[in-house]
């Protein structure tokens, strides 16, 4: 039952890590070139921009999940399962939300990338 608690905070982290990742970076998107925004009209309206992006406030709470999510998954599970599988999974599954919802393009290298990383998931889980 703790192996199921396990995969279950595991699966959370990644879920919860993409979400907040696709947000943020959507949030990024929208707020424009950080560095043009900051020295054309400083550090206090960067902030102002950022923090009044809603999906911005979303993406946080998104990882604050991960985080808290990781803590349960740590106290189920081994650190030496936990950290990587969720790491290396939330690599896989970013690659994959980056494609569908941000429209980037991936790379042949990158899938690649990502199939190994899941590779040695299967591995170390076994």
């Amino acid at each position: 039952m703790r192996d199921a608690y396990t995969w279950a905070a595991i699966a959370l982290i990644i879920a919860a890590s993409m979400t907040g990742d696709v947000l943020l970076s959507y949030s990024m998107k929208r707020v424009g070139d950080v560095g043009t925004l900051w020295k054309q009209q400083g550090l206090l309206a960067v902030v102002l921009r950022v923090i009044g992006t809603p999906t911005f406030a979303l993406g946080v709470m998104a990882m604050g999940v991960a985080f808290y999510s990781l803590l349960f998954g740590l106290s189920w599970g081994n650190l030496s399962l936990v950290v990587p599988a969720s790491a290396s999974l939330t690599f896989v599954a970013n690659a994959v939300a980056a494609r569908i919802f941000l429209h980037e393009r991936v790379g042949r290298r990158r899938w690649i990338a990502a199939v190994l990383v899941a590779g040695g998931v299967i591995l170390m889980a076994a």
